[in-house]
């Protein structure tokens, strides 16, 4: 008997193609803009994505500093040990990689994805010549 499907290969080690992407966060709201940096850490926006294949590409986000959050969060909320507002005084950059470690999977592929995740306070980066892709406006909203 004959299959009417294909079968899908998972793609191997040595045919992954990681792309550069840049993400500007200036005036975006965090939990707008954390699910899609994940989404391109994990690959899931390649076909060629396997849960148990660590196939995603690199992510520079810039503007840390600049990126909001709705409502009264900064103040108020939840248990927080640092205050939002603290925070983004202190170190603006941790804010969006814990925002980010939290939406990925946690599993043994978690630190390799972060580790392809580059933060930057502002504008300037030394990743400027890197990138195939000139801005992931279509995939980080």
């Amino acid at each position: 008997m004959t299959s009417l499907t294909h079968s899908t290969k998972p793609a191997k080690l040595n045919e992954i193609k990681r792309i550069w992407h840049l993400v500007d966060l200036k005036d975006k709201i965090l939990g707008r803009t954390t699910p899609g940096i994940a989404k391109l850490l994990q690959g899931k926006h390649k076909p060629s994505y396997v849960p148990y294949l660590d196939v995603g590409d690199y992510v520079v986000a810039i503007n840390a500093k600049y990126v909001v959050i709705s409502g009264r969060k900064a103040q108020t909320g939840g248990l927080k040990v640092i205050p939002y507002e603290e925070m983004m005084k202190r170190n603006p950059t941790e804010i969006i990689k814990r925002a980010v470690s939290g939406m990925l999977p946690k599993n043994k592929l978690r630190d390799r994805r972060l580790s392809r995740l580059y933060i930057f306070k502002d504008e300037n980066h030394p990743y400027i010549g890197k990138f195939q892709l000139t801005n992931s406006k279509d995939k980080v909203k």
